[in-house]
């Protein structure tokens, strides 16, 4: 009974290398059709969000108060921004994602003003159909993401 199994399993090995063998002797190159319209790669427009405007403002708003209360468990909100500013726009070489580099100070609900740096990048919102928004506050970067003092959140 000891020497069926063993050949059994000798036998599931051998079919499983066979078809693993055969598997890649199939493997071939993206015909003409897949390089050309399936592979295409991503088109970006440079469509971005100016430094001020409503919509990326009111996402780091509502986005710091719920990572401030929901894993620091803090009522720390953003209340208002100020001399908000665009530090640079696509500084890397061509054919990256478009993004809007900024800088400025928010006003948070204990009175005091801190700076902020964030970028607004094209398609890197939800599913790649909006801007999405990557943010630092100085001196509330608690999980050290852009550490030091938010220095990674700048281009």
């Amino acid at each position: 009974m000891c020497a069926t199994r063993k050949s059994v399993r000798m036998l599931a090995t051998a079919a499983a290398a066979a078809l693993i063998c055969g598997v890649a002797a199939e493997s071939r190159a993206a015909n003409p059709l897949e390089l050309n319209f399936w592979l295409s790669g991503p088109r970006y427009e440079a469509v971005v969000p100016l430094c001020d405007e409503t919509a990326p403002l009111l996402k780091i708003q509502d986005r710091f108060g719920e990572k401030e209360s929901r894993f620091w468990n803090s009522a720390l909100k953003i209340v208002g921004f100020d001399k908000l500013h665009e530090v640079a726009f696509m500084p890397w070489a061509s054919g990256t994602i478009p993004r809007r580099f900024c800088s400025g100070r928010v006003l948070t609900n204990d009175g005091q003003y801190r700076t902020i740096h964030y970028s607004i990048a094209e398609d890197t919102g939800m599913i790649g159909s909006t801007f999405g928004v990557e943010w630092c506050v100085v001196g509330l970067d608690r999980n050290w993401a852009y550490n030091p003092a938010c220095r990674m959140a700048r281009p």
